[in-house]
């Protein structure tokens, strides 16, 4: 789904309430919680339903990726901080999360860690180098 947002401003047209719930396993406790999701979806385009696939596609991204990419590469504490450097090991990440995913590594971890065990040849052989 693509938005029409544009510069981040443009194109708001409703404000639809969204409510969610969730209970702490360990203790049983439950809790609820209104958010309110600005989109420029008119009221009858913004169907639950709708707004719901739309969050939900979200964290299937969140959780595929920036999740992975933060646990195994720890990139929420990077230090490369300037010019396009952020931008290139994002994609270097990506590139090394696809390729083990490609190789059958349902575990990025994992894979991390068998590729390190010969860090010379492994990584190579996994993309057809060696």
């Amino acid at each position: 789904m693509t938005s029409r947002w544009k510069n981040g401003r443009d194109g708001a047209r409703s404000a639809e309430p969204s409510r969610r719930g969730s209970t702490q396993r360990k203790t049983g406790k439950r809790s609820r919680e209104t958010l309110y999701v600005i989109t420029d979806l008119n009221s009858r385009e913004a169907s639950p339903e709708r707004l719901a696939k739309i969050g939900r596609s979200q964290w299937t991204l969140e959780n595929r990726l920036h999740f992975v990419r933060d646990t195994s590469f720890a990139e929420d504490v990077s230090t490369v901080r300037t010019g396009h450097g952020p931008d290139n090991m994002a994609t270097l990440r990506s590139f090394a999360i696809n390729t083990l995913r490609a190789a059958g590594h349902a575990n990025i971890a994992a894979g991390l860690r068998e590729m390190s065990y010969d860090g010379f040849r492994l990584p190579l052989d996994l993309l057809g180098l060696a």
